[in-house]
Order: structure tokens, then sequence, then C-alpha cells
């Protein structure tokens, strides 16, 4: 019996050929032949270009591309790189970042220098003064838009903050009307500029509650103001847009017009036969189009094509295509149609309901669309992975309007958790303080929602403290992060998480973040009846866990006692000091303090730089927060407490120090040996019990 034959084999051969007749005849390059025409999702068209011979020989048109999909260009040939966002042959425009301005007051005869932001073009490029606009941000704040060239002030805008300084509250967030954050148009014909600010009108009732000011140039209708970037140091600002904000350049082939450009042919930059000359309506100069009824690049020989060959196959090409487009279709309406059940199970539409009624929550909490979030991590590329672990996997992602975050992959969590996730996720997105990650928004359509986080550049205090960082962080820092991450934890009032180092995030400042709380945070019981959450914690579990199989406050409060552990010895959590014997440092530091051996066990650098007062002190602190029973550890406000004092140098030691014994702190209960014998038992018993990765 003769077979029948497929027609899918056909068909897509069939559809090989036109595809392949068509892109022969119509194709047009953007780049030159042989030069690279992408970087990364970039797409680079001559007269920029990447390498030599790749490029428009002007300054400012050599393309670098980075590692990470990043692609640069030097506007000077003495000055900083920017970072390119997009290009345009038809309006004759470039999208780059400019880094913000800032400086901050802490009172008379005590100014910081801050950044100065300095952009130097050459005479190919000017700021577009259409498309952009100037933005200052702080009480009091006057910023002064100066040719830079000329040494003159161009355009300035001046923000004010009322007496009441609650008068600015989130409510005003997004309104940039002069109560705290002023915008205005920007002059014409600038090529280089800098941004700086008068400071005579600053004081020191203002910096109390407002220590800095920004501004920066970018994009017109792009930047959404927040109330909060009043009343925090420049980090929140300064981290979150650290590789600069969008601004539009105009960039033209030549400075001269059509007419004299046209006499010289050696340096004319419309080279294709169907292109023509356009006198640039944004800036002084020229660019380059195709001829009507051409389309394609305009500065490549032959780079203008006819349209006709496009339409000569138009008619086969759609009719082969029909089938292929209904099923495309069909496929897409389910995926679509499972998306919104998944939305809606997610209690998706509760939260729409929430963000609409509520002005506070809309602008400080966004609804992301998968497909949104796929974008920003190129289809959850692994190369886009910032870390993994027992919760999930976190990645980073560059949004529509190019700024950073960082976005959570969470495990299989039960509905239950589902169910009380939308509370905290509200919560959360309304979390002011300095030492929290901000939490941007979330995505519903998936099995897990996906969580979206300001991103921090500058990894974990795991890595800092037991990773391949280079700089070890000295005594200073080390009692500062400590500092932070307390007052963090005590303002969360968190009552059911377990603080490790790989939650502590840091900036390129080492400013502390702490995050992975709330509804970032698996608690789903799997099949061995241990929490989700607390698997890859090894060494920061609350041995009252395994009785009450609960986490309280006082958990927090252990889990950060490990961790002044960390600070003070850089010895992991879990370690082995001798090659047959594996123990938690919880217990040998415990074991040491008792003994008065704490000198054993210190990393040699803190007993260099660090008083021996107020490392015993911290040290004393660790050990009370590592008390088996709960109730006997102090409260994460009395830690901040004490480790504010240390930290202003308050910390006095008392006569019954010896030697270098510890300091015998008198506001908690202290731990007795048999309490330390039973905290090493329930230790050893769960790392014997444990499976190691």
């Amino acid at each position: 019996m003769a077979r029948v034959l497929s027609p899918w084999p056909i068909f897509a051969a069939t559809l090989l050929l036109v595809l392949a007749s068509i892109k022969s005849s119509t194709a047009s390059r953007t780049a030159r032949p042989g030069c690279r025409d992408t970087c990364g999702n970039l797409t680079i068209p001559y007269p920029f270009g990447i390498g030599p011979g790749c490029y428009y020989r002007r300054q400012g048109f050599h393309v670098s591309c980075e590692d990470d999909g990043r692609a640069f260009i030097l506007l000077h040939s003495r000055k900083g790189r920017l970072q390119v966002y997009s290009i345009s042959l038809l309006s004759g425009q470039v999208r780059l970042s400019t880094l913000i301005s800032y400086k901050c007051y802490y009172g008379k005869d005590n100014t910081t220098d801050g950044l100065t932001t300095s952009i130097h073009a050459s005479e190919f490029f000017t700021i577009s003064s259409k498309d952009n606009e100037l933005t200052a941000i702080g009480c009091n704040t006057l910023a002064l838009l100066r040719d830079y060239k000329r040494n003159k002030a161009r355009t300035g805008c001046f923000s004010v903050c009322p007496e009441e300084r609650r008068s600015v509250h989130p409510s005003d967030d997004a309104k940039c009307s002069g109560m705290g954050c002023c915008q205005t148009a920007i002059a014409p014909n600038l090529t280089s500029f800098n941004i700086t600010f008068d400071e005579s009108y600053r004081d020191s009732e203002v910096s109390g509650f407002n220590p800095c000011s920004y501004a920066f140039v970018a994009e017109q209708n792009w930047f959404r103001f927040q109330a909060s970037y009043l009343e925090h140091e420049h980090s929140e600002l300064t981290d979150k847009y650290r590789h600069g904000v969008p601004a539009v350049f105009d960039w033209v082939a030549g400075n001269q017009s059509c007419d004299e450009a046209a006499k010289n042919r050696s340096s004319y930059a419309c080279t294709s036969n169907n292109s023509q000359c356009v006198n640039s309506p944004n800036a002084t100069g020229y660019l380059c189009d195709c001829a009507h009824g051409f389309q394609g690049n305009p500065y490549l020989e032959d780079g203008c094509q006819g349209l006709i060959a496009a339409s000569a196959g138009s008619g086969l090409l759609f009719s082969v295509l029909g089938v292929a487009t209904i099923t495309n279709k069909l496929k897409q309406r389910r995926t679509n149609n499972l998306r919104r059940k998944i939305f809606k199970r997610n209690h998706g539409l509760l939260l729409q309901q929430l963000i609409s009624s509520n002005r506070g929550i809309a602008d400080t909490l966004k609804i992301f669309s998968l497909e949104e979030l796929e974008e920003a991590t190129n289809k959850f590329d692994q190369n886009r992975i910032l870390g993994s672990g027992g919760h999930g996997t976190v990645y980073k992602g560059i949004l529509s309007d190019q700024s950073v975050v960082a976005i959570k992959k969470s495990k299989i969590v039960v509905q239950k958790e589902i169910d009380e996730f939308i509370n905290e996720v509200i919560i959360l997105s309304q979390t002011n303080h300095r030492n929290v990650v901000k939490l941007f928004g979330c995505c519903l359509e998936t099995e897990v929602p996906l969580l979206v986080y300001e991103f921090i550049s500058n990894g974990t205090l795991a890595y800092h403290l037991h990773g391949q960082s280079e700089n070890a962080l000295p005594w200073k820092e080390r009692l500062r992060i400590a500092l932070e991450t307390a007052r963090a934890i005590a303002y969360l009032h968190n009552a059911a998480s377990i603080l490790v180092p790989q939650n502590i995030l840091l900036t390129d400042a080492l400013i502390a973040k702490v995050s992975d709380f709330g509804a970032s945070r698996s608690t789903s019981i799997d099949d061995t009846g241990i929490l989700t959450a607390v698997q890859g914690t090894h060494g920061y579990l609350d041995p009252e866990y395994f009785y009450t199989s609960r986490l309280t406050e006082k958990s927090d409060v252990y889990s950060f006692g490990v961790i002044l552990a960390e600070l003070l010895t850089r010895v992991t959590p879990i370690f082995s000091p001798h090659p047959s014997e594996v123990t938690s440092l919880a217990s040998q530091f415990s074991s040491l303090m008792r003994e008065n051996r704490l000198w054993d066990i210190l990393d040699p650098q803190i007993v260099e730089e660090g008083g021996p007062e107020d490392i015993e002190v911290v040290a004393r602190l660790a050990q009370a927060c590592l008390s088996l029973k709960g109730e006997e550890r102090p409260t994460m406000r009395q830690v901040e407490t004490t480790l504010e004092d240390v930290q202003a140098s308050k910390v006095h030691p008392t006569p019954r120090i010896k030697s270098q014994n510890v300091l015998a702190y008198e506001s908690y209960s202290g731990i007795n040996g048999s309490e330390g014998t039973r905290l090493y038992s329930l230790e050893k018993e769960f790392i014997k019990s444990s499976e190691f990765p």
C-alpha cells in the first residue's frame, strides 16, 4: 500500500525557498561587511560600529561592546564612556546614560563634595533640548545646568520643602511640581555641560531632614519622583540608577549644511546611490536618508534597497504562512488563557483592585507581565543568574526604562502561602528603610509569583567574608554592617525568618541591605517534615525550632548572633576543625567564650584593627544572641542599641574584664555551662542528620 506523504515537509521546504528568495532580494545591511551589527540586544547601525574600520571616522561613533552585552561610546577623546540604550538612523538620535549629580550637607562647614556630572561631546553630538529635561530633587535645592565650555549657567531649577516637612509625603510621589522635586526644559545646542548646586540656600534644619541634593538631565517623562528620596543619604537614589539615567542626544553625520557637505565627496556621508541628504531638524549639521521608494542604511554603499522586490513574493509568502499564522494564534490564545487563569488564582484581580483604590500603593507597587520580565532577563537566561539556593533563583533584569532590577523565581509553595501573598506584597512594597531591599512589584502570571526588587551591586556579605573577594572587610565596616543589619531586622519585626549572610547585600559603598524576607520566603513543609525555608541554612537555625517547629522574633536574634560571630572570625557557620569532625561556629564560639579563649578564634585582622574593649562587647553580644533559650536572648532593639554604643565609642569596660576575657555584659542573661553543652549537642545532632550539598 502506497504511503501517504505528510504535507508538512513540503510546506516547510516551500517556506524556506520563499524566505530565502525574498531575503536575498530585499535584505539590507546595517553594518559594514565583516563587522558586527549587534551588541547584546542592541542593533549597531553604521555610521556607528564595533571595531577598527567598522565606524564613521568621527569622535563618538566608535562603540565598545562588553561581555555582558552592554554597549558604550566615548563622546569625547578624554572623558568617560556613556552606555548606549538605542540608536536611530531615521531621527538622528541616540539614547545614552548620564550620571546623577549629588551633594550632601551635614551642617555648616561639613559639606561632602558629592559628584558633579559633566558631559563632554564632540561637535557631532548635542543634548536634545526637545526630548530631555533637567530634574532637581531636594529641599532648598538650586541646581544649575552650565555650559561647560563657556562656564555659564544656561538653565536652573529650584525645589523647596514646606516648613512642615511632613507635607511632602508618599502621596506626592511621581510629581515634580517644585515641592521636593522640580523639572525644567534645557537650553538648546549644548554639546558639553555640567550640573552644579548653589549652596547658599541650604541650612542646618533642612540638612537634618534632607541631607542630599540631586540633579540630572534625563529623557522627558521618564523619572518618577518618590518622597522617600528626600529622607535618605545619596545611596538610595544613586544606587538605584548607578549606571546612569537615559538621556537623548541628537547626532549628525557632519556639521555642515547639505549643500556644503555635498561639495566634498571624500567626507560626504551619504554614500548609497539611492540616498539623499537631509538637514537635521534638531542640530546644526546634516543626516542621510534613503530616497523615496527605497529603504535601508543610506550611509553604506548600496545600503538603500528598492521596495519592488519585497512585494514580488509577498502574495505567495502570505499564502504559505497562512496556516502557520493560524496555528500560532491558537497557541498564543491558549497561553494567554492559561496566564489569565493563573493570574486570577494568584489573587491578581484583588491586587489590581487594591492598587486602583489606593494611590499610595499604586505609586510604590507595579504588577509586571511575564512578557516584561522575560524580556528583562532575556527569557531567564542562565547568564543573568545572580544567585540561587534553597528558596529559588535570582536573575538580573533590565527593564524597558533601562533600570536594573533583581527578579526572584521562588520554588514551589503551597496554596496557603499564595493566599497570604498579596497582603505581604502590599506591606513590603511600602517598606521604606535605608537598609532593606526595596520591593518594586510582582508578576502573578506564573504558578509561583515572581518578585521584582531593587538591584544591589556589590554582592553578599557571605561573598565578602568567605568568597573570592580580594579585599577583606575592615573592622570599622564590619561593625557598621552589623549595626545596619540589626536596624533593618528591628524595623521589619519579621517573626518567621532565618537571617543568613547570603541575604545581606552590600552596595558599592558597603551599605547593608537585608533581602529575602516576608513574601520572598518559601515556608512550605516538604516530605522530610522540615520547613523548606530552613533548608540551606545549616548553622543559622534557632535550636528551639527542633522543639517547637516555629520560628519567632528571637529566632532572628539567634541567626544574627551567628552572623556576628562570622564577622568577628571569618569562619563559616559549619566547618571542619579536623578532617574527621564537623562542627558549628555557634557551638565553637560559645565554647571558647566560656573558656575565656575568644582570641583563639578571632580573625587576625580584627585583632589588629579593633579596640579590645569594642571587640569584647560585640563578642559578648554575639554570645547572648546564641543563648539556647529564646527568652534569654536580647531583643533586636537591644542589639541595635548596643552596636550603636560601640560604634559611637560609648562602651566602657567594667572592672570584671580580665586580660583577654570577654565583658560580662549585664543586659543579658549569661550562658551557663550546661546550657552551652546542650547547645552543642543540638547543633551536632542537626549536623549529623543533615545532607550537605
